[in-house]
């Protein structure tokens, strides 16, 4: 699976479809395009991509996540964290809380998580806390050797940056 980051789509709002529709031909995608309403959500999803992943920095608030998930239920939602709280593009949600905020996104309807904490390493409990309440995945800054940690916490699996990757085959 390639977990694919449209920098186009999230700084410019502007994601490369057509480059999407081409990459998922071959593999499984959950693509991350800056999806900031249920309709773009839905096209990333037409581009083949297996799953949307909408964003607490991007999403304009609990309404759009509603509206999405009546339109498809292949979406994941990533809690984007800075500074120890959550980034959020809409003030709607009510909290900052990294672990409420997950809550009400699965009680919303997604149930696939996404931790991702910014320039900092992961909050283990906090990803342990989250993924009691279903699947977890966290995107971080952490290398192959901490893939342990996230089966010690109970999370579905880590975000690996490809960077990071070839970094490690390097050496």
């Amino acid at each position: 699976m390639l977990y694919v980051v449209d920098l186009d789509g999230i700084e410019h709002e502007d994601p490369q479809l057509d480059y999407l529709q081409e990459i998922s031909r071959d593999m499984t995608l959950w693509v991350d395009a800056g999806v900031r309403t249920a309709d773009q959500a839905i096209d990333v999803l037409v581009t083949g991509a297996r799953r949307a992943v909408l964003s607490s920095a991007y999403l304009r608030g609990p309404r759009q996540l509603a509206r999405a998930w009546r339109l498809s239920t292949e979406l994941a939602f990533e809690v984007e964290m800075a500074n120890g709280g959550v980034v959020l593009a809409d003030p709607r949600w009510n909290t900052t809380d990294p672990a409420e905020v997950a809550r009400m996104v699965r009680a919303a309807g997604p149930e696939h998580i996404i931790i991702s904490p910014r320039e900092a390493p992961p909050d283990w409990s906090l990803v342990r806390t989250v993924a009691s309440g279903g699947p977890t995945w966290v995107d971080g800054s952490f290398a192959r050797e901490d893939a342990p940690e996230l089966v010690e916490v109970g999370a579905q699996g880590g975000i690996f940056h490809i960077e990071h990757l070839l970094d490690s085959r390097e050496e």
